[in-house]
This record gives structure tokens, C-alpha cells and sequence, in this order.
């Protein structure tokens, strides 16, 4: 497992890796860095981007001794993107890839493994398009393997990250993406956080209502009283984010499901 992705890398003289925070481009990018002498990264930060990552990527990169750029990938300023359409995710990928593009031509490698394939990922058409390896899928290994490569590593703590997609996969279809949206959404999923400790969490906006998806053990030991005082400090925070979107919306505990917020699948 291991073995096949260092010899997947090893092909790779120049690599540019994109890496958003999460365990599969983190552990990527350290594996990377050190069988290959020559690794930039790269890392966009972006309201749909929790600071936490952008953070962490900084941490590893001096503690790596990572050749890091941080950049705008300009995402905000693309009208397709913003319109919020089931294939967004192929909008956000292009303008990355065309941003790092720009910068460099050396071969973009991306942190996408062998479960990426079987979810409805438009990003993976502009990666296509850009010519971007997935050294993971080249090497067969899964999100499991992933988290076992980087537990051999020694980075037990990016090994346990949870699965975290950009703070926009929170909004349902046809919403426009607004920076303000975004923020409330990380705002009320690290209160959630904080306060119920839950598996999963996610903050939809939706049209009729702001859902918190919570995993199953979790939403079952929330008493109608605790839903209460949570829906009572999400509106608090509702009405401080300053929305027209969120203005009046009420507040709906729902249990998690993956990708809920796309409306159609495979537009």
C-alpha cells in the first residue's frame, strides 16, 4: 500500500501539491516532502476555507519545511461559483487549478483517493482538465489506506481529522454562496462542536430552514429542551451574521446525511 504510493510519487520530479488541510492532502503533501527534494505546496485560503486549516497547513509547513505559497484561487470572483449550481465544486476546482497553473508548471497532484470515485465529485472534471494526478488513485489506496499512511508517518492527529468538506458543500443548491453565509456556518458548527462533542456535524442552509445534521448517536441523546437552548444560541448567531439569506430562517435538527445540501445530482 504504502510501498505502490511512494513508487507512484517517485515518477514525479516537480510536484505542485494542493493542500486544503484535511488528511488526505496533508498526508500527501508530508510523504511527498520526504522521498522528493524538489515539493512545493500549495494551500488557497478562502472564506469557504476554515481558518483552522489554512492554521494547520502553516504548522506543517514549518515544521516540514514545506516550500508553501498561500493564494487566492479567485473562486469568489466567478459568478458560476457564486450561483451556488449542483456542479460547483467543478467552478471552485477550475479556478484552483488555473490559479496554481499560473504559477508554476510543475505537475498538480491532488489529495483525492479511490472513494472519491464512487461520489458524484464534479471537481475530479476539472482536474481532468487541468492534467492534475491523483497519485492515491494511481496507487489504489482508499480513505482508510489514507489514514493508515498517515498514522505510519506519525501524524496521528491529521490520521483522526474528520472528514470536512469546504464550508459551501453546506449550502443548499440554487443559495448563492455568500462569505457571510459561510461564516455563520463555521460559526454554529464550532458551537455545536463545543458543546455536544458530536461524530459529525454539519450547518445546512436551506431554503426553508437552517438544519444541523448531527450523526445518529449524537441527535438521539438531544432532549427537546437542549434543541431548545442550541436553536436559542444559533439564532442569536443567526441574527448577527448579518444575512438577508438567514434572516427569519428557523432552526431544524435532522440527522446527517452525506451531501444533502445538492439538490440534483449529476447537473
Amino acid at each position: 500500500m504504502r510501498d505502490e504510493l511512494e513508487r507512484v510519487l517517485k515518477t514525479i520530479s516537480r510536484p505542485a501539491i494542493a493542500v486544503s488541510g484535511g488528511v488526505d492532502s496533508m498526508t500527501l503533501a508530508v510523504l511527498a516532502s520526504r522521498l522528493l527534494p524538489d515539493v512545493r505546496v500549495l494551500h488557497a485560503a478562502s472564506p469557504a476555507v476554515p481558518v483552522e486549516a489554512t492554521l494547520r497547513v502553516e504548522r506543517y509547513a514549518q515544521v516540514h519545511g514545506w516550500a508553501l505559497d498561500i493564494i487566492d484561487a479567485g473562486e469568489f470572483d466567478d459568478p458560476a461559483y457564486r450561483a451556488n449550481p449542483a456542479n460547483r465544486c467543478f467552478y471552485c476546482k477550475s479556478n484552483l487549478y488555473t490559479t496554481i497553473r499560473s504559477r508554476t508548471d510543475r505537475t498538480i497532484l491532488s489529495g483525492a483517493n479511490l472513494d472519491d470515485l464512487r461520489e458524484y465529485r464534479p471537481g475530479l472534471d476539472a482536474a481532468r482538465r487541468h492534467g492534475v494526478r491523483h497519485p492515491y488513485v494511481e496507487a489504489g489506496l482508499t480513505k482508510q489506506h489514507v489514514r493508515a499512511v498517515a498514522r505510519a508517518l506519525g501524524l496521528h492527529t491529521v490520521a483522526e481529522l474528520p472528514a470536512s468538506p469546504c464550508l459551501s458543500s453546506r449550502v443548499e443548491t440554487g443559495i448563492r454562496i455568500e462569505a457571510s453565509t459561510l461564516a455563520f456556518i463555521h460559526e454554529v458548527e464550532t458551537l455545536v462542536s463545543r458543546t455536544l462533542s458530536p461524530a459529525t456535524v454539519r450547518c445546512r442552509v436551506r431554503a426553508a430552514a437552517v438544519v444541523i445534521e448531527l450523526d445518529p448517536a449524537t441527535l438521539a441523546l438531544l432532549s427537546p429542551e437542549r434543541r431548545r437552548q442550541l436553536a436559542d444560541e444559533i439564532d442569536a448567531r443567526q441574527i448577527g451574521a448579518r444575512s438577508l439569506r438567514l434572516e427569519g430562517l428557523p432552526i431544524a435538527f435532522a440527522e446527517y446525511r452525506n451531501g444533502s445540501a445538492f439538490l440534483v445530482e449529476h447537473a
